[in-house]
């Protein structure tokens, strides 16, 4: 069975609620396709107009973040019941600007990742080196370690239903792109990682996007690699551009 490509837009720290509405609404017609999965992920504050303004359309709504916890005394966080409450479907988890500004580490991610499982939110779980990491040769041990650690006790069929998102963090808002041969080969080898700690059938059913630049002119020859099932996209996902991405053929 082929796998359904994923194509989702990370919006960052950008776009106020009124934006965000303005945005959608222009990308609504831009973005409609039978063939992919479209997601945008959008910060904490515009989720709800969000959800609102997506309605009849083929868009779901993501979150960029989620805490681990149901409830408490956590200023500032966000609880995985207030995301579903919202209606959001997806959830970033573990982007590299989370690591590197927010001390996230590859335990929290593991704790965000299950926590999003137990609420039925499809975690898109961020792995990808630096440039010094690939340098160094240590790319694929590095992002191995990432997976394994983020998928400790997550069950195959929760994996199954998993997205992965290989972003090399390199060229995430620099404009290089990781070549597409680069992009398949750790894609590849992130599959044979869940094959070693699963079983074949969850390897082959679980969706990998590449992120890091990805732009109109790139995605056909990314997303027509055996391993690379769609994008999660920057920059290029809060312009008109986006349409042309989730429409590559």
């Amino acid at each position: 069975m082929a796998r359904r490509k994923i194509i989702a837009g990370n919006w960052k720290m950008n776009m106020t609620p009124s934006q965000a509405v303005e945005l959608i609404n222009t990308l609504k017609p831009l973005v409609a396709t039978e063939d992919a999965d479209v997601v945008f992920c959008v910060p904490a504050i515009d989720i709800i107009p969000a959800v609102e303004a997506v309605k009849g359309s083929n868009i779901e709504i993501g979150a960029e973040n989620m805490y681990y916890e149901e409830k408490g005394a956590y200023t500032g966080e966000i609880a995985p019941d207030m995301l579903t409450d919202a209606g959001v479907k997806y959830v970033i988890i573990g982007h590299s600007e989370r690591r590197e500004y927010f001390a996230e580490t590859n335990e929290t991610v593991n704790k965000k990742v299950l926590k999003a499982f137990e609420h039925g939110i499809t975690p898109i779980i961020c792995c990808g080196e630096s440039l010094t990491q690939r340098e160094q040769g240590i790319t694929i041990d590095w992002i191995r370690q990432q997976i394994k650690i983020a998928f400790l006790d997550v069950t195959a069929d929760q994996a199954k239903t998993a997205v992965i998102a290989y972003e090399p963090i390199w060229a995430i808002g620099t404009g290089k792109t990781a070549t597409t041969e680069q992009a398949q080969e750790v894609c590849a080898a992130i599959r044979a990682c869940i094959g070693e700690i699963y079983d074949e059938a969850t390897a082959e059913a679980i969706r990998i996007q590449y992120g890091g630049s990805v732009n109109a002119a790139t995605a056909p020859e990314l997303f027509a690699q055996p391993d690379i099932d769609g994008g999660l996209v920057g920059g290029a996902a809060l312009k008109p551009d986006f349409g042309k991405i989730v429409n590559y053929k």
